[in-house]
């Protein structure tokens, strides 16, 4: 009960500013007067922490933030609890904004410039608390100014769990939850302002389970069959295999268990491996080959394996029509400067990036437009954007410099560093879907570029096959 009465204080404080925005100048000026309280409801999410599938309380926050401002709200899409949409209006045209909330595992970190655990377990180390914050503010903005103009057609805002690895959009993919939608937008914070045409990489992973028999490591190591022999012979495969696969692909893993005790042989280990490559048929040989390696282990062990598809992901679909609509918002609204106080906090941290020297205008400054990127990463965006013209773009959430996936970028993301960037990116997401709104043809001519892009041969397969969520991947 306590815990309901803190969500309808965040959500009330939104509400206490009247809306009375008719414009897209005093929209965003509109959101700029709820910075704070959209501020309180992002440094809630960062405080809980929660990791895939498992962000029970940041995603009723997020649902109960959208209700209280009129959006209609169903729970529970996809069979993923943590997963669902608000939505306002109806008819068309239908614009999607993406909110996500996950944290990352192992990275708890205090709002401080020196590497301290928070004492939790997870961290936003990919400012998903930002995400889904100031995808829902944006949300929230653009239903308000569609009420003032008499606008037809619908905003729909959905809540999006476990992209870290558990492939959450997908199954909404899958579910066929995108299919009437004109366009999807969305962001993602990171060190810089930039409206680039996006890239990922396509993405398949899974956890290998091998089973052997445990025997005492001394008296009787003949009598066992080591899983974790079996786990190590199939890493040892698979590292000799990456002389052989494209020089862009990536393989990564992370033994899960290897047993317990050094003199019990272990009879159960478990390996969990990502496989990426820009392009989505290169991960599904590797894959492929991946499993074969595992085959090889087993039999060469004496031993019998299994295992679970965890997350598959397409590459990213760029749409430069789209694009261009982002990036010229996000010019508009600029970045930001940083105050006293966040430049001595970021002069601290800078010794940790390796550098003496931060560059605060990076902030300040919109990077100049890129109509092509390079893939460095993997998104289940990548998904969406092969069922409905997808765009999006990064602001600077964390000191210049940062890598994601660290705990700098944990501690910014906990700072006023990061709700500014936040703000900034909520002003360029309900900027753009206004002019989409008001622009149809923007959205005919986003449409046309999409199909030829996507090809009419394309057949949409989800890399992670027929599996249902995996909802305790995380636990």
């Amino acid at each position: 009960m306590v815990q309901k009465y803190r969500y309808t204080w965040l959500c009330l404080l939104i509400g206490a500013v009247s809306f009375a925005q008719s414009t897209k100048q005093e929209a965003a000026e509109q959101l700029e007067r709820n910075a704070d309280s959209y501020g309180k409801i992002a440094m809630q999410i960062w405080d809980w922490g929660e990791m895939g599938y498992l962000e029970d309380k940041s995603a009723d926050l997020l649902q109960q933030t959208l209700k209280d401002q009129g959006f209609t709200i169903e729970k529970g899409v996809a069979g993923i609890p943590t997963a669902f949409i608000a939505e306002y209006g109806s008819g068309y045209p239908v614009i999607g904004i993406l909110g996500e909330y996950d944290a990352l595992p192992g990275l708890s970190q205090k709002a401080l410039p020196k590497k301290e655990s928070a004492g939790g377990q997870a961290g936003h180390a990919c400012g998903h608390h930002l995400f889904g914050t100031a995808s829902a503010a944006a949300a929230i903005s653009t239903k308000q100014w569609m009420e003032e103009n008499d606008i037809e057609g619908t905003i729909r805002f959905y809540g999006t769990p476990a992209e870290e690895g558990g492939s959450g959009k997908v199954y909404m993919v899958r579910e066929g939850l995108f299919d009437d939608v004109d366009v999807v937008l969305h962001w993602h914070p990171g060190a810089r302002n930039s409206a680039d045409a996006g890239a990922a990489l396509a993405n398949k992973s899974a956890k290998f389970r091998f089973h052997g028999i445990s025997a005492h490591a001394a008296s009787a190591p003949e009598r066992g069959r080591s899983a974790l022999d079996a786990v190590e012979a199939m890493n040892f495969m698979v590292n000799m295999m990456r002389e052989h696969i494209p020089e862009d692909a990536r393989i990564h893993y992370v033994i899960t268990d290897g047993g317990k005790a050094p003199n019990v042989v272990p009879d159960f280990a478990e390996v969990y491996y990502y496989a990426r490559h820009g392009k989505r048929d290169v991960v599904i040989d590797i894959f492929d080959r991946i499993i074969k390696a595992a085959e090889g282990a087993a039999m060469g062990t004496g031993t019998t394996f299994d295992y679970e598809m965890i997350g598959g992901t397409h590459d990213l679909l760029p749409n430069i029509t789209l694009q261009k609509v982002i990036y010229n918002n996000l010019k508009e609204i600029g970045g930001f400067d940083y105050d006293q106080e966040e430049r001595a906090f970021a002069d601290r941290m800078a010794e940790s990036l390796g550098t003496d020297n931060i560059d605060y205008q990076v902030a300040r400054d919109v990077q100049e437009f890129k109509a092509e990127a390079k893939a460095t990463a993997s998104t289940d965006v990548g998904d969406v954007s092969y069922t409905v013209p997808t765009a999006g773009f990064s602001t600077a959430t964390w000191v210049p410099g940062t890598a994601a996936h660290s705990w700098q970028a944990v501690a910014a993301g906990g700072t006023s560093i990061g709700k500014k960037g936040m703000m900034v990116a909520a002003k360029t997401l309900a900027l753009t879907a206004m002019d989409l709104f008001e622009k149809p043809k923007t959205i005919e001519e986003a449409k046309e570029e999409f199909l030829q892009a996507r090809g009419d041969d394309f057949e949409y397969i989800p890399l992670l096959g027929d599996r249902t969520p995996a909802l305790d991947y995380r636990k």
